[in-house]
């Protein structure tokens, strides 16, 4: 009966991103697993206390003689099942049953220490290597992390700790972290109190990401839920994303080390998320783009109590580009600065950036935006040598409070706006822009061309 229970659900849960791309349009289809065991069979304990790194470990070892039988699955039951930082395989999904949780060890030799990523050069927060993630894949094809709303518990609390305290040795892990892999499917769960990020999918390609839960509490530093970083074809949908620093994020390498990896994020559709980002952005662009963003397109999207509501970040030897990246159907509520746009954010991983690579930000279109009680309506700040150009403004009302004297302010950009209370900086107004060029121009999304 047990094996009967894991087959069936293996044929039920089994998924993967059909092969004419991983954005929105195309959606995942259904394909059976026709083998699963449990982790139970690996000696593995739920009971919150036994550390299971081994039984994890093993079991996926085991599953690799599956690959090409058609794949296989490690089926999850309920339970508290504590582990350290794990490598999954490729033709693999991994399913939480209901009241599954995968723990996170709070002993940081639970988790191994790996070389820093090449776009990035070093640890984003401590030089030289990082600590892997807790669950990870690397060139990996079709791979599933997936469940019946089963959860993942980073138990960030002391990474956060010593992030605050500066004791870190490497730079925190993220919960899921998936490298130079395609067909790469997240859904149906709940994940938890982030150590850094949540869901960094790295170098990857055809990536969907549906129906998950994310939250960390506001006070935990610099957690960040989604993370897109140098990878293509990506759709994130139906999700709920609360964190302390940013939801989600889109990036693609660090100075010069970016820039010689040059791989961008493209290619990516956002749609009908929940997010709330405590000190950072809930729709975030950079700071770490130097390997260039676009072709990106965000769309009922529901943006509540965060510092801003869509950020655009760089700085001076960044170089790389944001781009083509339309915004639409946005609702914000008590949100402190509603649009930003910044060329003076970040740091340098060292002294050998270029200070000369400049950054290129245009072609951005945000419209159909409403929003109550919002503080700031837009801040652009560009960078005088590299002007942000092409901001493209269109049906937007926002509700201001009395918090801030400004709501807009504006230096080193240019753009066109229609139908926007309140009434933009005159940098926004340009009547002497063709609309026609500059702001309803093609966006090619999954295979499809929209006219914005």
């Amino acid at each position: 009966m047990f094996v009967a229970l894991l087959l069936l659900v293996a044929l039920s849960n089994a998924v993967r991103v059909s092969g004419d791309g991983g954005q929105c349009g195309s959606n995942p289809t259904l394909d059976p697993r026709p083998h699963s065991v449990s982790i139970l069979e690996f000696g593995a304990v739920g009971d919150g206390r036994t550390l299971n790194t081994i039984a994890f470990q093993n079991a996926i070892f085991y599953l690799k003689s599956f690959a090409d039988k058609g794949g296989a699955q490690l089926y999850v039951p309920p339970g508290k099942w504590l582990t350290g930082s794990f490598n999954l395989t490729s033709h693999l999904t991994l399913f939480l049953e209901k009241g599954a949780v995968i723990i996170g060890s709070q002993d940081p030799s639970h988790w191994d220490v790996v070389e820093p990523l090449p776009s990035y050069g070093r640890g984003l927060e401590v030089p030289g290597g990082r600590y892997q993630s807790l669950i990870n894949g690397y060139m990996l094809h079709d791979v599933v992390v997936t469940g019946n709303n089963g959860t993942i518990d980073g138990m960030g609390m002391v990474w956060w700790e010593w992030y605050s305290s500066h004791s870190l040795n490497h730079s925190r892990p993220h919960l899921v972290e998936i490298v130079a892999s395609d067909n790469v499917v997240v859904s149906n769960l709940t994940f938890l109190n982030a150590p850094a990020y949540s869901i960094h999918p790295v170098y990857c390609s055809h990536v969907h990401i549906q129906n998950v839960s994310i939250s960390a509490p506001p006070e935990s530093p610099y957690t960040v839920g989604i993370v897109p970083d140098s990878s293509e074809y990506v759709c994130i949908e139906d999700c709920i994303v609360g964190m302390g620093f940013d939801a989600i994020s889109l990036k693609s390498g660090w100075d010069e080390y970016g820039i010689a990896y040059g791989r961008p994020t493209e290619n990516v559709h956002i749609r009908r998320v929940h997010l709330h980002a405590f000190s950072g952005s809930a729709l975030a662009f950079g700071s770490d783009m130097s390997g260039g963003i676009s072709n990106v397109v965000v769309e009922h999207a529901h943006v509540m109590k965060s510092n801003s509501g869509i950020e655009f970040r760089t700085t001076r030897g960044r170089g790389g580009y944001m781009k083509d990246i339309v915004i639409s159907d946005i609702e914000m509520e008590n949100v402190h600065t509603a649009i930003a746009a910044t060329g003076n954010c970040g740091s340098h991983p060292d002294d050998n950036f270029d200070p000369n690579a400049l950054p290129l930000l245009h072609h951005i279109t945000l419209r159909d935006v409403t929003g109550t009680n919002i503080s700031i309506a837009g801040n652009f700040a560009g960078i005088e040598e590299s002007p942000f150009t092409n901001i493209c403004l269109s049906n937007i009302t926002l509700s201001t409070n009395s918090v801030s004297p400004m709501t807009w302010e504006c230096s080193n950009v240019s753009g066109f706006s229609d139908s926007v209370l309140p009434e933009p900086c005159p940098e926004l107004g340009n009547p002497s822009y063709d609309s026609s060029s500059s702001c309803f121009y093609l966006v090619s999304i999954s295979g499809k061309t929209a006219v914005q």
